[in-house]
């Protein structure tokens, strides 16, 4: 009588251990970190995109060579505007892993404490109490930016492809423009200010010694990038960029 065996069963999708990534990705400290590391990205983003836009306040021809720079950034190995698509794509995948953490954390929150608090917690700051509105105001206002002075679909005036110095103009000649740039730019100041520090926390960087330097450049940093970028607004305005 011949002796059947039978086949090896392999587990199932259930019975199958998540990867290390996916545990990490799923843990409250693993969100956390990931929104700490992405925010970090986007600060610098936004602190070499500062200095590319002070150009604007020496005149066209420095800040359309800047400009024309973004899309040759690389060059000769990399192909025309690669290295702006490639700055675009990371930028893109740290605003999105960014937005996913906060919102799967304010969930999880919302789950763990269903009843909401009767007395807001009197040490909580403003920029705390407004993060989430922060992030959907800027979120917002992300898409504005694209389509007014990136694809021009909304644009005010007669985009002109290439001439980013008049397109800045024309954006900040209108009342509404300046109303939406500046709102954004101060909930973006608030934003980086809590989201430094809560992103030195995370990582570490955080201690009794070293806390009230983290606060110093969290506050610095806010208040730098907020007059920075509201600094162009106001340059139009005021006659001092035309």
């Amino acid at each position: 009588m011949a002796l059947t065996t039978r086949p090896e069963q392999r587990p199932t999708r259930a019975e199958r251990r998540p990867s290390m990534a996916l545990n990490f990705w799923q843990s409250t400290l693993g969100k956390k970190i990931v929104m700490g590391v992405t925010g970090l990205i986007m600060i610098g983003y936004l602190c070499a995109h500062l200095l590319g836009n002070m150009k604007i306040f020496f005149g066209p021809g420095e800040f359309n060579a800047y400009g024309h720079w973004l899309r040759v950034m690389g060059a000769p190995v990399l192909h025309h505007e690669w290295g702006l698509w490639i700055a675009r794509l990371v930028l893109l995948a740290a605003v999105v892993l960014h937005a996913v953490s906060a919102y799967q954390l304010s969930r999880r929150d919302i789950k763990a404490r269903p009843q909401k608090y009767v007395h807001t917690k009197p040490r909580m700051s403003y920029a705390t109490r407004t993060m989430r509105w922060g992030g959907v105001i800027l979120g917002l206002f992300i898409v504005w930016h694209i389509l007014d002075l990136t694809t021009g679909t909304t644009h005010s005036g007669g985009f002109q492809e290439g001439h980013p110095y008049q397109n800045v103009v024309d954006t900040f000649s209108t009342w509404y423009g300046n109303v939406i740039y500046i709102v954004a730019m101060l909930a973006m100041g608030m934003h980086v200010r809590h989201g430094f520090w809560s992103a030195a926390q995370t990582l570490g960087a955080g201690n009794h010694t070293r806390d009230r330097a983290l606060k110093a450049i969290a506050n610095a940093l806010a208040v730098v990038l907020t007059a920075g970028f509201i600094s162009i607004p106001v340059g139009v305005m005021t006659g001092v960029v035309s």
